[in-house]
C-alpha cells in the first residue's frame, strides 16, 4: 500500500485540528444541525420503531439486490427510458460523455450527487469542452473555489458568510447586490437562472431507486433538482446500485427518517418522483431519460456477508455530525469523496481504496456513529473489521507490525509479561520525565508519567502477605 495518502491525511488532519477558527466554524454548524435533528426526532411517535423499519427496508433491498435492480430496469424501459449498467467509474463517465457528444450538448446543469464526485464526472466533461454548472448552493460555492464537497449533506459547511461574499464578488460580481444571506442566495440564483434554460443536459443523483415503479426519488431543499430534471432536453441519473428500494410505499418511512436524521426537518422541501421522459401528451419534462447504475466495487462489498450492510447507507450525514474526529479535522482532511465514519468503512472497498485503509484508524471507536445511523449500520464494528483486514493484508507500517508482534510475544507467557513490565519501568526511570522523540506523537503534548515504585503484581503480593 502506498503511504502517500496516509502521510497526507496525517498532515492535513494535524493542520486542521490546530486551526481554531476552522474548528469553531465546524462545531458551530454541527451543533446547530444536531439541535435541529434532536427536535426533528421528537416529531415521531416512536423514533426507534421508524429506524427499525428503515433498517428492514434497506436490509431486504440489499440482500435481494439482483431481483430488485432487474425489476427497476424493466419498469424504466416500459416507459421509454434507458438503463446502463456501469461496472466502474470509467464506463459511467464514458456513457455520459458519449451521450452528450452525440446530442451536441455544450452545457450541463447538475444537482448535488456524490456518485458524480466518485467517478470524477465534472473534469471529464470539461475536458471535452462541455461546461458544467453545479446548481445546489453549497456545491456551486465549492465549485467556484475549485474544492471538493466538504460534507455529504452540506458541501460548504466550512465557509462563513464573509467568505462566500468575498468569493461571489470575485467570481460573479455582476449578480451581487449585498452581503446578507438573502442577497447572496439571490446572487447565486441570478447567476444560475440563465444556465438552467441554456443547458442541453441535466444530471442528478438519486436518493432512492424504486423497484416496483421504476421511478427515482429525489429530495432537496432548494428546488434546483426539479429545474435540472425538467428544463434540459436530456435527464441523466447516476446512482449506485445500492440505492434500490423494493416498493413505493417504503418512501413513507424512508423520506421522513432521511429528513430528520440529515437536517432535522419533518420532510425536505422538495420530494420528487421521476419515472421517465416527457410523454406525448405532456408539455414539460425532458425528451430523454437515462439511468446509469454504478457498481464500482459495490458488488465486492455485497459479496462480503460481514460487511454488506454498509450498502444500506442513505447518505444522511448523521455519522459525520456525530463523529468527534470529523468535528476536529473536517471533511477535506480525509482526502476522499465520502468522509467521516461512512467514508472510512466504504472507501477501502472502492477501486483504489487500499490506499485509504488508514481511515479506519481515524476513530476513537466511541460508537456515536452507530448510535445515530438511521438504518442501524454498526459503523464502529466495521471500522474494527477494516482494521483487522488491513493487518491481515500486511498493509500496516512495519513499526506497527513489529510492535504488535512484540506485544503478542509478551502477552503469551506470565514471565514475559513481568519482564516487559520491569523493562518499561526501567525505561521510564531512565527518561527522568523527559520527552523523547521515539515516543512522539504521544509525548508531543503530554508529559511522561513518573515510574511507579512497584508494579501491581508486587503490590498485590505484599497485600496478600499481610
Amino acid at each position: 500500500m502506498s503511504g502517500a495518502a496516509r502521510v497526507r491525511f496525517h498532515h492535513d488532519a494535524k493542520t486542521k485540528a490546530q486551526d481554531t477558527a476552522h474548528r469553531q466554524t465546524i462545531r458551530g454548524a454541527i451543533d446547530t444541525y444536531n439541535a435541529s435533528v434532536a427536535q426533528g426526532k421528537t416529531r415521531f411517535a416512536d423514533w426507534k420503531a421508524a429506524r427499525q423499519r428503515c433498517y428492514e427496508i434497506k436490509w431486504e433491498a440489499v440482500n435481494h439486490l439482483d431481483r430488485y435492480l432487474e425489476e427497476f430496469e424493466a419498469n424504466v424501459l416500459k416507459r421509454g427510458g434507458h438503463v446502463f449498467w456501469a461496472a466502474d467509474s470509467g464506463e459511467a463517465r464514458n456513457y455520459v460523455l458519449e451521450l452528450a457528444q452525440a446530442r451536441g450538448v455544450k452545457s450541463v446543469v447538475k444537482s448535488k450527487s456524490m456518485v458524480t464526485e466518485e467517478i470524477c464526472l465534472n473534469p471529464a466533461l470539461e475536458e471535452q469542452g462541455i461546461k458544467v454548472w453545479e446548481t445546489d448552493l453549497g456545491e456551486f460555492i465549492v465549485q467556484l473555489r475549485h474544492e471538493p464537497p466538504y460534507h455529504i449533506v452540506t458541501p460548504a459547511m466550512h465557509l462563513g458568510r464573509a467568505q462566500v461574499s468575498e468569493l461571489f464578488r470575485a467570481k460573479i460580481p455582476n449578480h451581487v447586490t449585498g452581503d446578507s444571506h438573502e442577497e447572496l442566495v439571490a446572487a447565486a440564483r441570478r447567476a444560475l437562472r440563465r444556465e438552467f434554460f441554456a443547458a442541453g443536459m441535466g444530471i442528478t443523483g438519486a436518493n432512492f431507486l424504486v423497484a416496483d415503479t421504476g421511478m427515482i426519488a429525489l429530495t432537496s431543499n432548494e428546488g434546483n433538482a426539479r429545474l435540472c430534471t425538467s428544463l434540459p432536453r436530456i435527464h441523466v441519473v447516476l446512482a449506485g446500485i445500492e440505492k434500490i428500494i423494493p416498493r413505493l410505499q417504503d418512501l413513507a418511512a424512508l423520506w421522513p427518517v432521511l429528513a430528520a436524521a440529515g437536517t432535522g426537518q419533518h420532510l425536505t422541501t422538495y420530494s420528487t418522483l421521476i419515472g421517465g421522459g416527457r410523454a406525448p401528451q405532456e408539455i414539460g419534462g425532458p425528451e430523454e431519460f437515462h439511468v446509469v447504475l454504478l457498481d464500482n466495487g459495490r458488488s465486492r462489498l455485497l459479496a462480503d456477508p460481514e460487511q454488506r450492510d454498509i450498502l444500506q447507507c442513505i447518505r444522511c450525514g448523521a455519522c459525520l455530525n456525530a463523529c468527534p474526529v470529523y468535528r476536529n479535522i473536517g471533511g477535506h482532511a480525509y482526502g476522499t469523496v465520502y468522509q467521516g465514519p461512512i467514508g472510512s468503512v466504504l472507501t477501502p472497498f472502492l477501486p483504489g481504496g487500499a490506499e485509504y485503509q488508514h481511515l479506519s484508524y481515524a476513530s476513537p471507536l466511541c460508537g456515536n456513529c452507530s448510535s445515530v445511523c438511521p438504518v442501524k449500520i454498526d459503523l464502529a464494528r466495521h471500522l474494527l473489521q477494516n482494521r483487522r483486514k488491513a493487518v491481515d493484508q500486511g498493509s500496516r507500517p512495519w513499526r506497527e507490525r513489529l510492535g504488535m508482534r512484540l506485544w503478542r510475544w509478551a502477552m503469551m507467557k506470565p514471565g514475559r509479561f513481568q519482564l516487559s513490565g520491569r523493562i518499561g519501568k526501567a525505561l521510564l526511570r531512565a527518561c527522568g520525565g523527559r520527552n523523547i522523540s521515539a515516543l512522539k506523537p504521544w509525548t508531543e503534548y503530554r508529559e511522561l508519567p513518573p515510574a511507579p515504585p512497584a508494579s501491581f503484581r508486587e503490590m498485590w503480593r505484599k497485600h496478600e502477605a499481610r
